[in-house]
């Protein structure tokens, strides 16, 4: 019976050393950097509601049209509209929505599926005296 052990202990010791001599020093892993456009369009399209949200909070409409031409899509304003467009017809957040429109509508891509979408500030009411 301790033959048995001690032939277990010796074989899974080789294995693990080889094993980690084939992982870390023969055929290590390696990561590369990939571009954006090799994203898959569920992955561009989070992506595209990311820069949506960062326009709405600080306005930068030619930093977002920069972060979204690394996606190397051939018309930032067009593929963004069928971004906000798609996510409409599939009924998505409403949030999601509202901040993808108020990107379309900065780029000039405001159509009428949008229109129930926008981000329209709240009017002032007056202050009546009691």
């Amino acid at each position: 019976m301790i033959r048995i052990l001690i032939s277990l202990a010796v074989g899974l010791a080789i294995g693990l050393i080889l094993a980690l001599y084939i992982g870390w020093v023969q055929w290590p892993a390696r990561y590369v950097d990939s571009p954006l456009s090799y994203l898959d369009r569920k992955h561009m399209d989070d992506y595209t509601v990311m820069i949506a949200y960062g326009y709405v909070a600080d306005g930068d409409l030619q930093g977002a049209v920069d972060r979204l031409r690394k996606l190397n899509v051939p018309n930032v304003p067009n593929y963004t509209q069928a971004v906000t467009e798609r996510y409409i017809s599939q009924g998505r957040s409403v949030e999601d929505v509202r901040h993808l429109v108020a990107l379309a509508e900065a780029m000039g891509r405001l159509t009428p599926l949008m229109e129930a979408y926008r981000m329209v500030p709240p009017a002032a009411t007056p202050l009546t005296a009691p």
